[in-house]
């Protein structure tokens, strides 16, 4: 079964364990998801007002790409799952076993694959949410800071799960290159997260 189908307390009690899957990629994909609902939710609640109604058409548009993405972030638990375990597999085989490297290597690249990949979409989130917190209605705003919040929290954990498989590959240009995905993506868009929070912040204790 899909882990986006598992109950909270099921999904948490399995996080918890000592199964290789769910993991941190698995949980950022999850804490990702519940940061752009909350946006969707400041949509919800500034659409139909006249307040707002010279932004609704745009309030709309990140609605709908907030809910296409919303369901990939989810996706994104089991792609993550689907890519870790084939290293966890990888690292029981036998150490004098002539396959281990050319697995362990395979294996390697796409675990690191997955959370740049998540990474990708949560960038897409916060730019999402930049748009949530300008345009938002003002008694709804302090959701778009919790999502960008959110957001930030899972791109780092994200990056965490490809910088741990990196150190271990022995094609160190395709790590480097990872890590240089990773590390711009980092970068750029955990200070646009913080700075959806300040804006949200400011707004709400004027």
């Amino acid at each position: 079964m899909s882990f986006r189908q598992y109950r909270l307390d099921d999904f948490t009690d399995i996080l918890a364990s000592k199964e290789a899957v769910p993991g941190g990629g698995g949980a950022s994909a999850l804490v990702a998801a519940v940061g752009i609902a909350l946006g969707n939710m400041v949509g919800s609640l500034t659409v139909g007002k006249k307040t707002y109604a010279d932004v609704e058409e745009d309030v709309k548009d990140l609605m709908e790409q907030a809910k296409v993405l919303r369901a990939e972030l989810l996706a994104g638990m089991d792609a993550d799952a689907e890519a870790f375990l084939p290293l966890s597999k990888a690292y029981g085989i036998p150490k004098d076993d002539p396959t281990r490297a050319s697995v362990m290597e395979d294996a390697l690249q796409k675990a690191c694959a997955a959370p740049l990949a998540l990474m990708q979409n949560i960038c897409r989130a916060i730019e999402l949410l930049e748009g949530f917190a300008a345009k938002g209605s003002k008694i709804a705003i302090s959701d778009a800071g919790v999502g960008a919040v959110c957001c930030k929290a899972a791109l780092q954990g994200a990056s965490l799960n490809v910088y741990i498989n990196t150190k271990s590959m022995q094609d160190r240009a395709c790590a480097a290159e990872m890590e240089r995905q990773a590390d711009e993506m980092l970068k750029e868009y955990a200070a646009r997260a913080e700075q959806v929070y300040e804006l949200v912040e400011d707004k709400i204790r004027k």
